[in-house]
């Protein structure tokens, strides 16, 4: 890669990896869920405008909004209203590559080899440590809510695969349309009207700019720059500085939110993040695909690493 390609990279990963300090100010003026349908309205608005028609069928659409949008987003927003630590979340969330493989293993058929299922083993160890630190200090119900969205960022992920989207950001800008009424609805419903209408009605310079932040800082630079990066550079060469979202997450939060990162901490992010590079990294065993004209099997190839970002 081209250093200012490596420095775009390293950037896009300290984008995402501040975002969750920027997460943990807005759940300061909105409740979890408005403020996560706020956040899909103002990546969906004005840019759904200028993107283009979607380049995928409308199942995979929903599909993704829905999950991605709608369970995991929610679920990440109230485990970190409910007192998940940003840095910590920041670092738990990566398990989302254990379960990409595990779903991809069920639902595509990726047989796993030998590296990737040491990695899995290696980065579910350190979630281990990491409820181990967590139960000693903090609320396990917000600790294992972030588990839950991991899980969900690993089914959407295998929907992205299937849906196989040529443009990421024109995707996740219609994806972003998908998840605005249903988290409203579910805002209305569990916050309730009041919340809602105190939190709009509060809204300052600093609320607009954490939206404008998680919104087009995150979502629309965050997208279009990694879509382009993987448009000039193989997935192998890009997806290793997703790694470094979990790094500036947890430094980002010890440097502005004064969170302390204990001697467990280090190490579950020693093996959360050792184990997802292995996890992500590793290539799957070699799988037929659908057999040649003359009945013999078609050529076998080995899939590249999983390229979805990692964004919050």
């Amino acid at each position: 890669m081209r250093p200012l390609h490596i420095a775009l990279a390293a950037l896009v990963a300290a984008v995402w990896g501040v975002n969750f300090v920027v997460i943990e100010a807005g759940l300061g003026h909105f409740p979890p869920l408005l403020f996560s349908a706020l956040r899909f309205l103002v990546a969906a608005l004005p840019a759904v405008f200028f993107v283009g028609r979607p380049k995928v069928a409308w199942k995979w659409i929903v599909g993704v909004g829905l999950v991605l949008g709608v369970a995991k987003f929610g679920l990440l927003f109230i485990g970190m209203d409910r007192g998940m630590p940003a840095g910590l979340s920041s670092l738990v969330l990566q398990v989302q590559a254990v379960f990409t493989a595990l779903f991809a293993a069920v639902v595509l058929g990726e047989r796993p080899g030998g590296a990737r299922m040491l990695g899995m083993g290696i980065a579910l160890a350190g979630i281990g440590v990491a409820a181990v630190d967590e139960g000693a200090s903090g609320p396990v119900l917000a600790f294992v809510l972030v588990i839950a969205a991991a899980a969900c960022w690993g089914v959407s992920n295998v929907l992205t695969r299937k849906a196989a989207p040529p443009d990421s950001l024109n995707f996740m800008v219609w994806v972003s349309t998908v998840p605005v009424l249903p988290l409203l609805g579910l805002s209305l419903l569990f916050e309730g009207w009041d919340r809602d209408a105190d939190a709009l009605a509060a809204l300052d310079w600093s609320g607009i700019g954490i939206i404008v932040y998680v919104a087009w800082i995150t979502t629309v630079f965050g997208f279009g720059a990694w879509g382009f990066l993987l448009r000039h550079h193989p997935a192998s060469s890009v997806a290793p500085f997703t790694l470094l979202v979990p790094v500036f997450g947890m430094s980002s939060a010890a440097l502005f939110l004064g969170e302390s990162v204990s001697p467990l901490r280090w190490c579950a992010a020693a093996l959360l993040v050792g184990g997802v590079a292995l996890t992500s990294l590793a290539g799957t065993r070699r799988t037929r695909t659908a057999g040649g004209p003359d009945g013999d099997p078609a050529p076998e190839r080995e899939p590249e690493p999983n390229p979805a970002p990692s964004p919050a």
